[in-house]
């Protein structure tokens, strides 16, 4: 018997790919990966689809509770599904390593994740650097890691993938230390406020870099307000949503619902920003900014 580990695509039930539809209907237990990315539907559209039960597994089952999934999976066929591709999150290798531990047979199906998707906007894909993560902001730890990765980009001329934030079934810090089994509201974090953490972190690395050289020399921006970007939300369903512009246009751009994703271009080739001016708040300024390298 088997563990499938199944890439359910961006948008809704219908994006299972074949293989994994038939894979899903084999199993006796099916379990939906829900915090590391969400559908756009609820898991009861899943479910009519499927014709079969789905048990969500939170954050707390997948990391603490692997044993109750792998439970048996030696004599029946158990499914994992994942939003995207079945390895977007390293948490599902992990399923992956002891499933094989215990001499249970792995099989993977892939599907597209925002990795591939994101191509969509125009940039070419095989322009990006190394993709980052930005997390929400607190009053107390606001992490500013991921800017040396946009810089050693910047400074190659790759694009850079930001995957923004999401927060589902979170404890307060209060609640956490009291054991209390209590969940704050979901959250998934907006292009603006990607934008807008962004450019802090710019704006605190700027004062950081003066304040260490005497305030004697300039500090080179890696990126400014008037910085080209691209915002996209609900990539892969029918209300896809792309928006090109600098960081201030952004800042003030609806979006819409989640999920959100953001680009911060490097040096494009003149098609890359053909495409991207389609997509632009401002046609008329929009490559005020952009590095277009012409072949």
């Amino acid at each position: 018997m088997t563990l499938f580990v199944v890439g359910l695509g961006l948008a809704d039930e219908r994006d299972i790919t074949v293989k994994g539809l038939d894979a899903v209907k084999s199993c006796e237990r099916i379990y939906l990966e829900a915090y590391t990315s969400i559908l756009m539907v609820p898991k009861e559209r899943l479910e009519a689809f499927y014709g079969k039960p789905v048990i969500v597994a939170d954050r707390e089952m997948v990391e603490s509770e692997a044993d109750v999934i792998l439970h048996n999976a030696d004599k029946v066929n158990v499914a994992f599904l994942v939003v995207g591709d079945p390895f977007g999150a390293t948490t599902h290798t992990d399923l992956v390593v002891r499933a094989k531990e215990n001499s249970i047979p792995v099989v993977s199906i892939h599907n597209a994740s925002i990795m591939n998707a994101i191509g969509c906007c125009g940039l070419q894909l095989y322009n990006y650097g190394q993709t980052i993560s930005i997390v929400f902001f607190t009053e107390n730890w606001r992490p500013d890691s991921f800017y040396d990765k946009i810089k050693q980009n910047r400074d190659l001329g790759l694009h850079t993938l930001c995957l923004l934030d999401i927060k589902v079934k979170e404890q307060s810090l209060e609640n956490m230390a009291r054991g209390r089994k209590i969940y704050e509201p979901p959250r998934y974090m907006t292009v603006n406020q990607a934008v807008e953490q962004l450019l802090e972190i710019e704006e605190k690395r700027q004062q950081n870099g003066k304040w260490l050289r005497g305030g004697m020399e300039s500090v080179r921006s890696i990126y400014s307000p008037n910085t080209i970007a691209v915002g996209l939300a609900r990539v892969g369903a029918e209300d896809q949503t792309i928006i090109a512009g600098t960081m201030q246009e952004l800042l003030t751009a609806d979006f819409g619902g989640p999920l959100h994703s953001f680009v911060i271009p490097g040096n494009m080739h003149f098609l890359e920003a053909d495409i991207l001016r389609t997509y632009a708040v401002n046609r008329e300024t929009f490559n005020a900014n952009a590095v277009v390298l012409e072949h």
